[in-house]
């Protein structure tokens, strides 16, 4: 197995995620008041979606992380998708983050190059409660067992692992059981690589109410799963969170919180400010408390990562 994620590393110290997809997408007119979330995109204006990480990696961005997270069979099924339509929209996600990955290289400089390195392209695996819509991705206490989400996970992850990525982003997971289910089914796959990402609810617990010690410490012994972290969690308990998994694992740390807005699920909006600077040295916090790889994820923006990057990349010597 070939481990992207090893192999950046080792010419880096830092690999910059990409951030949130959906905020950049309803800024150039998208309604995604909708089950589908992103992936309605995908069927309306793709275009749109490949500019988007195109300005990421513009922006910075050493990762992509695809507009697949609300793509499953079911919720396709729902808009009356047959399977085959479904599975076409999936690698369609994954196409289109590889073609502005390859169009953005192909536009630098060998000097350009030299700073930085070839973006991956990450096929985002969003959890069960995803395709809920319900919320549940993060409360967890799901209805279906371990073997019971390795089923409902393994027709889309392997059309994903099929479409050309570099690895798979298992992202916002509320629960060690759908971790699990996930980092079985990947070492199931040869050659299957990703990450696995929890959203949190405090410093210490994953959205179920799991210790993120326990999880990490459970899923360390998995050699596909190539980084471990959180995502879609209020950035004030990053630091916690990453102090509670020290020592636990030797595969890379990875975090990519939310911007620090609050939401408010009454008036279906965000409140509190978002500052670009200050999430960049914040960020600069995570990389000393042991974060490999660093991003954003709700209500960040191309504007987040460039920070990001301006102040954690070296610069040329």
């Amino acid at each position: 197995m070939t481990n992207p994620i090893e192999t950046l590393l080792a010419q880096f110290p830092l690999a910059i995620l990409d951030g949130a997809l959906a905020t950049e997408l309803e800024s150039r007119g998208c309604d995604l008041k909708d089950p589908l979330w992103s992936a309605k995109v995908l069927i309306e204006q793709p275009e749109l979606i490949y500019a988007v990480h195109h300005d990421y990696f513009a922006a910075g961005a050493d990762v992509a992380i695809t507009a697949s997270y609300q793509a499953t069979f079911e919720a396709f099924a729902r808009r009356g998708l047959d399977a085959g339509q479904a599975a076409g929209l999936m690698q369609r996600a994954v196409q289109l983050a590889v073609a502005a990955r390859d169009d953005f290289w192909q536009g630098l400089s060998a000097e350009q190059r030299a700073l930085r390195p070839r973006p991956l392209v990450a096929a985002s695996v969003g959890p069960y409660g995803a395709m809920l819509a319900d919320g549940s991705e993060y409360r967890g206490h799901y209805e279906l067992d371990e073997a019971g989400l390795m089923a409902f996970h393994r027709p889309r992850l392997e059309v994903l692992l099929a479409a050309g990525a570099d690895l798979l982003a298992c992202e916002t997971l509320p629960c060690l059981s759908e971790a699990r289910a996930l980092a079985r089914l990947m070492e199931a796959h040869p050659g299957a690589c990703g990450w696995i990402s929890f959203s949190c609810q405090d410093a210490e617990h994953n959205s179920q109410g799991e210790r993120l010690r326990d999880c990490v410490t459970a899923l360390a012994p998995f050699d596909s799963v190539v980084a471990l972290g959180l995502n879609c969690t209020a950035p004030e308990h990053v630091p916690g969170l990453l102090q509670s998994v020290r020592g636990a694992t030797a595969k890379p740390l990875l975090v990519y919180p939310n911007s620090g807005e609050q939401y408010d699920a009454g008036h279906k909006c965000w409140h509190g400010p978002a500052d670009s600077e200050q999430f960049a040295l914040a960020a600069g916090r995570w990389q000393r408390e042991g974060a490999a790889l660093i991003g954003g994820c709700c209500r960040t923006s191309p504007a987040d990562i460039a920070a990001v990057a301006a102040l954690l990349r070296p610069a040329a010597g």
